[in-house]
């Protein structure tokens, strides 16, 4: 099973940006989906993103997309999400997560393996 540890995470302003990571280690990475979701105090987590890895492929939630762009690096096993013009309500623990079958769905249950997770403070 893969690890997955993110990094990037801070306080910033709105309309400001930041480059979330994920290093991934564990297994080859050819076959697998790798997505960011990310969670509000007292919501429930909420899909961001993903890419398949071997065609590096990416889809968005709909509300997210034109803001938040998700990339991959080959050879360093690293995943990317660049956000840009963030707002108050992106505030959130931002997680990796890792499907192994490489579906990359939209729905938490099609994840094995996930990151701790990283704190993004957006303030006014």
């Amino acid at each position: 099973q893969v690890q997955l540890v993110e990094s990037g995470g801070g306080l910033v302003q709105a309309g400001d940006s930041l480059r979330l990571s994920c290093a991934v280690s564990g297994d080859t990475l050819s076959r697998y989906a790798l997505a960011w979701f990310r969670q509000a105090p007292g919501k429930e987590r909420e899909f961001v993103g993903a890419i398949t890895w071997r065609s590096g492929a990416t889809h968005y939630a709909v509300s997210l997309k034109g803001r938040f762009t998700i990339s991959r690096d080959n050879a360093e096993n690293t995943v990317y999400l660049q956000m840009n013009s963030l707002k108050l309500e992106d505030t959130a623990v931002y997680y990796c997560a890792a499907d192994r079958f490489g579906l990359g769905y939209d729905s938490l249950n099609g994840y094995d393996a996930w990151g701790q997770g990283t704190q993004v403070t957006v303030s006014s």
